[in-house]
Order: structure tokens, then C-alpha cells, then sequence
């Protein structure tokens, strides 16, 4: 339709996952690329192809958080107003925590489409749900082009028995499942593939070691490994590096999480898929990701550790009728079974919303501040009212009204939902002033300082503030932690990274279950103290992959390694904002240390390192070797003999030279 009607017009693509967005890469590049002849880019924060390739492009595959970014200057970038259908996958996660972004992105395309007079095409991809045509009719819908199945309307039909377990604790719970869970395996799917969903990544050990001893105690314990001997022992030998997935394969029992190397997770896949291994056990990121559906689902609990909260919680209804749609093969089953396990407590909460479509609701009133403030910087917002009028275009106004208990709305009349709205724009404008992202004029050259009640007369003014963290994509709040730490034309190195870490972009860092034990052990062997001591912080977390990375120290699990590229990743926008800031202040040192930082960073250096440690080929000893040579020649004595004791010292003894001031200054080699 979008080529037909408008030929030089540009489609997206929206995935909640790059794994999502990877898969439909793949797809797309094979069906659509050559047959008829479309180009096709992929946008994520892995890939990022530049201007030229996404103007060439007709088909753009991105994620959420990358179409608000590029979106956002919609006015200087003709390829965003040259888009004519937005196709936006598991629409149905608007309530979720992602969700205003993808709220903000439909009103975004379809302001920009009132705008350009071509109004935008947007089709979404949901489950089955309550209030579709809440939903259909805030995406500009007609009635034809609404279509809501049940949730029993599949193309293979799914049995679904929901089993409770008694039990206030969590883990001997999830303990006492796994016996059920063999017992499930053995009735519903024995020869036929089947994936076991589990909360965490240790879960996926410890569920993989217990149905191990199951196996271990039947006739064939190998019953669920389709490979024959050497095969397995050439890929143990050769491919496989985790402990736990070579011990587990060898009984047709593979591990799937963001802990393991990216190699043991595609080799796992690919044996799972050709049917090598029977058995799958799973993180729930899984049923986002790639397509692997399975005879049996068996969803080992819907409970999950949540590190702000200090304990489990749900999954969201979402996940658990995500994981539930792995069962059942087109083409290969005639049905497919899933298989809930659930604290008894909840069975009858999962009983009904789980055969019964349920609602979506806005989430946009509760991150609203950073998206106005991306608006004002556009220049698309510039008095209270045009806020107002901006909300009109939200889903969260369509469900103000038709379900206000939801938002806290006491009054529905269309005058409560004024007064509710004028008070949600007021507390997020106070917010933004006190953290010097916009400026609240009465008139051109008087300003209102301070927060407050603003009247709709009022203009709004983005500051540079304001400007850097829409530019970089970042939150208000690391704004004003710059403002309030950046208080000296002096920082050093430690300060900064102190800075880096305590920014807002890591609070969703994940702190497992007792990984405040694990950061507590690392600070003991890291230079760096930990001031506050609050060890189950992803702050503190984040300081200390910092630290690890500078100083290549050992990480003391694998699942870190994941962790610490996302902690960097992040670190790369929030620098560069950090220079921009210093920049505006008028810091000129603060800011060429963040430069060193930021390429301390990306070398894997210390800053105090040698600068010919930047060199690949070169490692310590090397380097150490060499200027000692230049120092005997040069004095006769060898000068450097503390430094070389120092590189050759046990790692217990530099332990704890790392307290002292001067660790830094011990590693600078030259």
C-alpha cells in the first residue's frame, strides 16, 4: 500500500527487541530486497548505518528507543517526513514501561503527518485484548480495519493446565517444581521438543542440574540428546565454553540467557532448532527473541527479582501469554500444550486473565517529563496550552475518561480531565525547571524563577540543558545531577566516573538475587572505594564495571560480562553530554578530562596508564622491559626496579597497593 500510493515514501518497522528486529532483518532482506527490489536498513543500538544509508533506504527495522531519538527532529530531517506507514509489533506493550515511548511515537507521526498534509499510516500488532477499539480508534482505525481474535483463535489450537504450588518462599518453590516439571516433559512431549521458561539465569543452572538427575535415573538418561557420541564430543571439544551448558548438552538439555557468550547461545539455538537437543531451558527474554517454538512450554513460575523493589514479583500478564505462544509448531503439531506453574495463591488470578482478552492502559502520565521536554527543544511545545493540545493526541487522554480509577481521577467530567492534566503539565514543567532543562517566560525579557503554578499565557523556553538531553537521549534527572555536581572547574578522573555512574540512565541496571553479596567482594578488590556502601545499587554496580574494565580485573561471574556491556554502551552518550555541560559552564579542564575518560573507556585503560599501553601488541611486561633497557643504558641502574616489582607482584599483594593513593600512579609505566 505505502509504495503504491506514495512511491518515493520510506516504511517502518518498530520491534520492542533488537532480537525482534534482527529477525525480521534476516526475513525481509531475503523476501523483499531482491524480489522487489526495496533496500532495507536495520536501526539499533548495535547497528547504526549512517544518514546516507537511512535516506537511500525504503524499509527502516528499528527499535523504539531509536525511532524517538531520530524522530525527534523530524523538522531537519526530510526521511522522517517522508514516512507514510508505521508498522509498530506487540502494540499491546503500551502499559508496560516502554510504553510511552511508542505512545509518543504514534502522536509523534500522526502530528507530523497533520503537519505535511499526508497523514501517516499506522498499523499495530497485538494479542488478543479487552479494549480494542479504545485502541483502534486512538490510532486513526475504521472499523474495517480492526480485527481482534480470542485468544483460542491460533493457528494451532493450545491446551493449557495451570498447576499451583504451595509455598511463601521463593526458591525452595522453584525447587520443588522441577520433579512436576520432568513429570511434564516425559507425558505431554517426550520425543518432541520442548522449552522450560525460568526467571532468572541461575534458575536456568539449577533447573538444567535437576532435571540432569532425573535423566541420570531412567533407563536412557540420554533420551533427550539426538546426536550421536563424537558428534557431541567434537562440539564439547572445539565450540562449547560455559561449564554448565557442556555438562547439560550432554544430555540433550541446552541453556538460554544473556549470560552466556554470544557463540554458546547460537550454537545452542542451532542444535535446538535441528532437534540435536529436546530440551530448552530459558530466561523469558527468550519469547521476545527469535522464533523457536516448541510442542511444550512449561513456564517454571511467574515471579521474577525486582532489585528496587528487594523482592519477587509478577510478570507482567504480557510475558507469561508471550512465553505460553512458543507451544505449538505450525506445520509440525496439530496442538500445542503449556504447562503454568504458579504459586496456588494466584491460580485463580491466571485461570481468568489468561483465557480472557485484558485492557491496555496508558503508562505515559508517569514518564511524561522527559518527553515534553523533547518536544519544547523541537520547538513543537511552547505554552502550557500547546501541552494540552499535545495530550489530545494521546492514548492517556482516550483512557482518562473511560477508566479513571486507573489514573487516580476522582472527577471523569470532561473538566476533571482538564483539571487532572493541568496539574500532570504543572509537575512535570517544576521538575524540568529544577533541572535547568526550560525556562518558564512571562514575557521576552522577564523570566519566572522558581517553580510553580504556571498559567497558559506562559511561554516555554528550552535551555542548553534542555537541548543536550534530548539530543543525546538521555534523562532530565542526569541533568540535574550534572548541575549539581559539576560545581568545580577542577574534577578529577575519579570524580567524574563518580558522575558517570550515579547517572539516572543506570537504574534500570539489573542487581540479581545476592549480587550485593558478589559487588561487596569485588569493591574489596577494586581501588576505587565505594562511599555509600549500598552494594544492591546499579549505581554502585555500574562503578564497579567501570572500574573492572579500566583495570581488566576479573569478573566474578559471567553474567557481569552482559552487564558490562550495557553499562558501556550507556556510558558513551552520557559522556559526551558530560563534555557538552563542562563545555557550557565555562570548564575547560573538567571537560578534556572527560575526553580522556571517555577514551579511557574506550581503549580499556586506566588514566594514568602509558600512553604505548594504547598499543594492542604491547602488554605491560613488554613495555616494562623495554624503558628499564633504555634506563640502563642511559644511567647505568636500573630505575624502574620498584615498577617491575610491582608488574610481577602477587595479585594479593597489589590488592593492596590498590588502597593506597598512589595505585594509579603505579601503574604509569613511563
Amino acid at each position: 500500500w505505502a509504495f503504491r500510493e506514495y512511491p518515493a515514501s520510506k516504511v517502518v518497522y518498530i520491534a520492542p527487541l533488537k532480537a525482534l528486529v534482527r529477525e525480521r532483518v534476516v526475513d525481509w532482506r531475503r523476501r523483499l530486497t531482491g524480489a522487489m527490489g526495496r533496500s532495507l536498513v536495520e536501526l539499533t543500538g548495535d547497528v547504526t548505518p549512517d544518514i546516507a544509508a537511512i535516506k537511500a533506504a525504503d524499509i527502516i527495522v528499528t527499535t523504539p528507543e531509536k525511532w524517538d531519538g531520530i524522530s525527534r527532529g523530524w523538522k531537519h530531517r526530510d526521511y522522517v517526513r517522508a514516512v507514510s506507514l508505521v508498522i509498530i509489533d506487540e502494540i499491546h506493550l503500551l502499559g508496560a514501561d516502554r510504553g510511552p515511548i511508542l505512545e509518543v511515537i504514534v502522536s509523534r507521526m500522526n502530528y507530523i503527518g497533520s503537519q505535511t498534509q499526508r497523514p501517516v499510516r499506522i498499523v499495530g500488532l497485538s494479542t488478543a485484548l479487552a479494549n480494542a477499539r479504545d485502541l483502534a480508534d486512538w490510532l486513526g482505525i475504521e472499523s474495517n480495519g480492526l480485527f481482534n481474535f480470542r485468544h483460542s483463535v491460533r493457528p494451532v489450537p493450545l491446551e493449557i493446565y495451570i498447576d499451583g504450588f504451595p509455598g511463601r518462599h521463593y526458591c525452595p518453590r522453584m525447587a520443588l517444581m522441577n520433579k512436576p516439571a520432568f513429570a511434564a516433559i516425559k507425558t505431554h512431549s517426550p520425543t518432541q521438543p520442548v522449552i522450560v521458561f525460568v526467571s532468572s539465569r541461575r534458575q536456568t543452572r539449577l533447573t538444567a542440574k535437576d532435571l540432569m538427575a532425573y535423566c541420570a535415573m531412567e533407563d536412557n538418561p540420554r533420551q533427550f540428546l539426538h546426536m550421536s557420541e563424537e558428534e557431541l564430543q567434537m562440539l564439547l571439544g572445539t565450540q562449547v565454553e560455559d561449564v554448565n551448558l557442556r555438562l547439560s548438552l550432554g544430555f540433550g538439555i541446552g541453556l538460554h540467557h544473556a549470560g552466556l557468550r554470544e557463540e554458546d547461545r547460537k550454537l545452542t539455538e542451532e542444535l535446538f532448532v535441528n532437534g540435536k537437543i529436546q530440551i530448552l531451558i530459558a530466561t523469558s527474554t527468550l519469547a521476545w527473541g527469535v522464533n523457536f517454538p516448541a510442542h511444550l512450554v512449561v513456564i517454571k513460575g511467574t515471579e521474577y527479582y525486582d532489585a528496587k523493589q528487594k523482592g519477587y514479583v509478577d510478570f507482567p500478564i504480557t510475558d507469561v501469554l508471550q512465553m505460553m505462544g512458543r507451544a505449538g509448531r505450525p506445520q509440525f503439531d496439530n496442538s500445542g500444550i503449556a504447562r503454568i506453574f504458579v504459586q496456588d495463591s494466584k491460580k485463580s488470578f491466571y485461570k481468568k486473565f489468561l483465557h480472557e482478552p485484558f485492557p491496555v492502559e496508558s503508562s505515559l502520565h508517569l514518564h511524561l517529563t522527559d518527553h515534553l521536554n523533547a518536544e519544547i527543544v523541537q520547538g513543537t511545545l511552547k505554552s502550557k496550552q500547546d501541552i494540552m493540545d499535545y495530550l489530545s493526541w494521546t492514548y492517556l487522554y482516550r483512557r482518562l475518561g473511560l477508566n479513571p480509577t486507573y489514573y487516580g481521577l476522582e472527577d471523569p467530567s470532561p473538566a476533571g480531565v482538564n483539571r487532572y492534566l493541568s496539574r500532570l503539565i504543572d509537575t512535570a514543567l517544576d521538575e524540568l525547571q529544577q533541572s535547568g532543562c526550560v525556562e518558564i517566560e512571562i514575557d521576552e525579557d522577564e523570566a519566572v524563577v522558581g517553580a510553580g503554578r504556571q498559567t497558559d499565557e506562559q511561554r516555554l523556553r528550552a535551555t542548553e540543558l534542555g537541548r543536550i538531553a534530548s539530543f543525546y537521549y538521555l534523562q532530565h534527572r542526569t541533568m540535574r545531577l550534572f548541575k549539581q555536581r559539576l560545581t568545580s572547574a577542577t574534577l578529577d578522573h575519579e570524580a567524574l566516573l563518580r558522575i558517570l555512574c550515579d547517572a539516572a540512565e543506570y537504574d534500570e541496571l539489573p542487581v540479581r538475587h545476592n549480587e550485593d553479596i558478589t559487588n561487596r567482594e569485588m569493591a574489596e578488590d577494586l581501588p576505587l572505594r565505594v562511599v555509600t556502601h549500598d552494594f544492591d545499587s546499579p549505581h554502585t554496580k555500574a562503578f564497579l564495571l567501570v572500574q573492572a574494565h579500566l583495570l581488566h580485573h576479573p569478573l566474578p561471574v559471567a553474567d557481569y560480562a552482559t552487564d558490562t556491556i550495557s553499562v558501556l554502551d550507556q556510558s558513551v552518550r552520557i559522556l559526551q553530554a558530560l563534555i557538552d555541560v563542562a563545555a557550557e559552564l565555562g570548564y575547560l579542564t573538567v571537560a578534556l578530562r572527560t575526553m580522556h575518560l571517555l577514551q579511557c573507556i574506550k581503549q580499556a585503560r586506566g588514566w594514568d596508564d602509558s600512553t604505548l599501553r594504547c598499543l594492542p601488541p604491547l602488554d605491560e611486561q613488554s613495555i616494562v622491559d623495554h624503558l628499564n633497557e633504555v634506563s640502563m643504558q642511559r644511567h647505568g641502574h636500573d630505575s624502574l626496579h620498584t615498577k617491575r616489582a610491582c608488574m610481577h607482584a602477587s595479585t594479593r599483594h597489589r590488592n593492596r597497593w590498590d588502597r593506597s593513593p598512589n595505585y594509579w600512579r603505579c601503574r604509569h609505566v613511563s
